[in-house]
């Protein structure tokens, strides 16, 4: 295939992407939505991959999603996700043991992501989105919050 790749904008930081949206009118919704990992949801799934994995991660992040918007921190976060890594857990439901799945919740606040400070979410909000993805996701039966800032960590996990 040959063309030539045009790529205008490479050069700016995501603060004045936004300005240029902004000056084109474009919906906030989109100026301002949380950045998703190029390799896609996968990236957040560690060890293996398979559909059953992903289709977890996929549900318990549309859970922390209402939540984190129906809470009113949406705004105030530079990015949050879920991570399914590859450990199991013992748990109790419906006063039976489980043997599942844990999911990682991460929220950071920062300006540009070099660094980047684990975001304090109320406790009552973080409760709720335990309770949400628990209740409504019967392979997860625990769920943890990481306060890690950066650095040390990453804000992915991989």
């Amino acid at each position: 295939m040959d063309f030539e790749l045009l790529e205008p904008l490479r050069e700016l930081y995501k603060e004045q992407v936004r300005l240029v949206g902004e000056a084109l009118g474009l919906p906030k919704s989109l100026i301002y939505r949380h950045p998703f990992p190029g390799p896609g949801l996968a990236v957040r799934v560690l060890g293996e991959v398979t559909k059953e994995k992903l289709d977890t991660l996929r549900k318990a992040q549309a859970v922390l999603d209402r939540e984190i918007l129906e809470s009113g921190w949406y705004d105030n976060l530079w990015q949050y996700f879920c991570v399914l890594p590859n450990v199991r857990t013992v748990g109790v439901k419906d006063g039976r043991r489980t043997y599942g799945h844990l999911i990682g919740v991460r929220a950071v606040l920062s300006s540009d992501a070099m660094v980047a400070k684990w975001a304090p979410i109320p406790h009552h909000v973080l409760d709720r989105i335990a309770l949400k993805i628990t209740e409504e996701i019967p392979q997860v039966n625990r769920v943890v919050y990481d306060i890690t800032s950066k650095p040390p960590g990453t804000i992915e996990w991989e």
